[in-house]
């Protein structure tokens, strides 16, 4: 293979690129993990995730992706042949409701359009017929990779509420947390699932569990087996800083330095960003002449962007042309929508510049794949981007 001069531009919605910082601290000696130095990064990592996750609960690491917190969740809450209610938002939602099923659990999967995120109103109204209260859990994404959706979770917390209904609540955060403002206390949520290799700016390899007290309560009398994923074990080697097995350590070094990048920047400025970046990306989509994938302007995702091409047009052969003549990579169309769009990831260590690179390497791409797009873009997302850094120096004039 010829060498490419450059950067390899790795745009789908994660792995994002790992910041340089990040593969330093990586790269440091491997410790001890029973050691007195290990105990002091993993109590660090751990504090440092609760504040990412906004909880005061309990949180456990696994070394796992984030299909094995899916699993996490499940197995320690639940006992063979519960119900739990699941919502159609996506691939992945349709995923973890396979894996409920694989697991020996009876999953309600409520239809979704593939273009809209949870609907809060539909699970108050199934909530408050299930008058023997057999479902136990309400399994919702935050952050539809597949879409570019992101479905309100207070709302879908009130709704539970609403419904006077007992039923844990269970989030999925892979494409969301650390990029778009979430708030697991806040929002009542029982268990959050998370993964490394998004918003937290690190390679695969790390998985996430956030527990509230209820949940921890459920875990006592559920009856799934579990053994690797055992919250009981992992929290109790967790109050000294350790690890029930082996943790991935050189991963929790960059953990360590990531959590510490977001605290530098300040969550709020980090998520402000994303959505800046966000609009730019949509901006652009709709100058080109095309459609956003998401529906619903409330429900926008500040994680990514799925494009819709034409009828007609092949998304991955689009995908194809732009990374063959521009080493750009972006997200394939997943499920239903595979050959139908294209994902523009804008998450993780991304700035401005970068993005006007992603978008410029999409413009050029589509007119070389033939398919019919005006060539304004680019120049539409510049234009945002540039009254967006003009907005403080006029407020501060």
């Amino acid at each position: 293979m010829s060498y490419r001069a450059g950067r390899h531009f790795l745009q789908i919605p994660g792995p994002t690129n790992v910041p340089d910082r990040v593969l330093r601290a990586i790269d440091f000696p491997t410790m001890d993990h029973r050691g007195p130095e290990f105990a002091d990064l993993g109590k660090a990592v751990l504090e440092g995730m609760k504040r990412v996750f906004k909880t005061a609960g309990r949180v456990v690491i696994y070394p796992a992706s984030g299909t094995g917190a899916w699993e996490a969740a499940l197995v320690n809450t639940l006992s063979p042949g519960d119900s739990v209610l699941m919502y159609e938002t996506g691939h992945f939602a349709a995923l973890w409701q396979k894996m409920a099923l694989r697991l020996g659990l009876k999953p309600e999967f409520l239809a979704g359009d593939w273009r809209s995120g949870v609907d809060p109103r539909a699970i108050e109204q199934r909530l408050r017929t299930d008058g023997g209260q057999r479902i136990k859990a309400v399994c919702v994404v935050h952050n539809e990779t597949s879409t570019g959706v992101t479905s309100r979770i207070a709302e879908v917390r009130k709704a539970i509420d609403a419904a006077a209904h007992p039923a844990l609540l269970m989030v999925d955060t892979i494409s969301s947390l650390a990029s778009i403002d979430y708030r697991h206390d806040e929002w009542g949520v029982d268990v959050t699932i998370a993964g490394s290799q998004k918003g937290l700016m690190l390679p695969p390899g790390l998985s996430f569990n956030a527990i509230s007290d209820k949940a921890l309560a459920a875990s006592r009398s559920a009856r799934m087996p579990r053994a690797y994923w055992n919250w009981e074990e992992m929290i109790a080697s967790a109050k000294a800083g350790y690890f029930p097995y082996t943790p991935a350590t050189n991963l929790l070094y960059g953990l360590r330095e990531a959590q510490q990048m977001l605290e530098e920047e300040g969550l709020e400025q980090v998520f402000a960003r994303h959505q800046r970046h966000a609009e730019a990306t949509r901006r652009a989509v709709r100058a080109w002449g095309l459609e956003v994938l998401a529906a619903n302007p409330a429900e926008y995702s500040a994680s990514l962007t799925a494009v819709l091409l034409p009828a007609g047009h092949d998304a991955d052969r689009v995908r194809g042309v732009i990374l063959e003549n521009f080493d750009l990579s972006l997200g394939t169309g997943l499920g239903k929508l595979a050959g139908k769009v294209f994902r523009i990831g804008h998450l993780g260590d991304f700035n401005d510049l970068a993005l006007m690179g992603t978008l410029a390497g999409v413009e050029m791409g589509l007119e070389l794949a033939g398919v019919p797009v005006k060539r304004d873009g680019v120049q539409a997302a510049m234009a945002y981007l540039a009254e967006c850094r003009a907005k403080p120096a006029r407020a501060a004039a």
